[in-house]
């Protein structure tokens, strides 16, 4: 058995494509006029075996994936062919790494593959969820609008991204400026005051000979130290590239208390939106929840909406496992419930994320707002134990000479 894409005139006189499992182009077609459609052209479905460099060549960015949807659906909803579009997306587009896979999906397509299946040989260039919603959409006939969903989703999530990313550069900035000056004053400050302080004779408190010790541990084994915090970086990105190191620190976001809160927005954002667009593009809601259960971005709520997939196998209603989860906001079951209810659980997953875009925004700002005093009484805290510790023997010598 082989598979064959086609193309014909249905018996209303409408256009319709799709795939069928036949021996040959002759059983195609005989399948085709039973259904009384005027065949088109039926093309068989060359599988792809080569996968050059730039399928391995590393992740491209949801920015530039968001470009690549907008420009696409810009050209084929102008009336220009699938084949004209990508070439003259891998002349244009600005990221080299991506112009080159343009280039390799134009030649496939060229070849006789469909525009999914040469995309799917670049799974580390288009994510999945692109790959099924293209698949969908040349299904049905209607890829064009399909890309221009797509692009509207890959434009908010990339806002998103920049959002989150934008809220924790100062507080990265101010960590960062702590322990250097931590460093500084263990290193180099608090050496100069050893020899002073032991030629006193003074009883140094307890903070005082625990830096001094510290200090000296790091000046005499700062290859230790150095080492330990190399293989301490080396560790977490080993474990985050874990299935049980990307659970613990999911979870360990959704139960710090600044935290949690953006994160449970970010997740209920991208969960109803890639829902509902699933589902207005004529995904079945099984397939939708397994695909976005794998563009959340948290191993915790990856495993919840499965397990909410499986409680629908089972024959319940999406609203109840959802509340029974206990991973989203009461309103994100409630407006379900309303959407199963009235036929319109599209709509209401979209209202539902753009709600949380904006609570997104909110929960950003007060989690900044919290942050930033947070981490200077910290630092303030931190240095100021140290000089502290410098000064007061500086008292005792006072006294002494008093």
């Amino acid at each position: 058995m082989a598979v064959f894409n086609y193309r014909a005139i249905g018996a209303n006189g409408e256009s319709v494509s799709g795939k069928l499992n036949a021996k040959d182009r002759a059983e195609v077609l005989g399948m085709l006029r039973e259904k009384s459609w005027r065949p088109i052209s039926v093309e068989q479905k060359r599988e792809v075996q080569e996968i050059s460099f730039a399928a391995l060549s590393g992740k491209i960015g949801t920015k530039d994936v968001a470009v690549f949807c907008r420009q696409f659906y810009t050209m084929l909803n102008s009336g220009i062919s699938i084949i004209q579009c990508l070439d003259i997306l891998r002349q244009q587009f600005d990221n080299k790494k991506m112009r080159a896979i343009i280039s390799e999906v134009y030649e496939l397509v060229q070849k006789g593959a469909s525009l999914s299946d040469s995309m799917r040989q670049y799974k580390n260039a288009f994510p999945e969820l692109l790959i099924n919603m293209v698949d969908a959409g040349e299904a049905s006939g209607n890829l064009d609008t399909i890309l221009g969903r797509m692009a509207e989703h890959y434009e908010k999530d990339t806002r998103l991204r920049r959002k989150v990313v934008g809220a924790m550069i100062y507080p990265a900035v101010l960590m960062s400026v702590t322990v250097l000056v931590v460093i500084f004053l263990l290193t180099f400050v608090l050496p100069t005051f050893i020899q002073m302080f032991e030629s006193s004779g003074v009883e140094l408190p307890f903070m005082t000979r625990m830096l001094l010790g510290l200090s000296g541990f790091i000046r005499t084994f700062w290859y230790l130290v150095l080492g330990g915090l190399i293989l301490l970086i080396w560790w977490i990105r080993h474990m985050t590239k874990t299935d049980r190191g990307m659970y613990f620190f999911d979870s360990l976001k959704l139960k710090l208390p600044i935290i949690s809160p953006v994160m449970i927005r970010i997740a209920t954002t991208r969960f109803t939106r890639t829902l509902s667009t699933l589902l207005v593009s004529g995904i079945p809601l099984m397939n939708g929840m397994e695909i976005t259960s794998k563009v959340i971005g948290n191993k915790v709520i990856e495993k919840t909406i499965l397990s909410v997939r499986e409680d629908i196998r089972k024959g319940y209603d999406l609203a109840g496992p959802i509340k029974r989860s206990k991973q989203f906001p009461p309103m994100v079951d409630s407006m379900i419930k309303i959407g199963e209810e009235s036929g319109s659980l599209d709509d209401a997953l979209r209202r539902t994320a753009d709600f949380y875009d904006e609570e997104v925004d909110a929960a950003i700002q007060r989690m900044t707002t919290m942050l930033e005093p947070l981490l200077i009484v910290f630092m303030a805290l931190v240095v100021g134990s140290i000089i502290i510790a410098i000064i007061q023997p500086m008292f005792g010598m006072y006294e002494m000479i008093g």
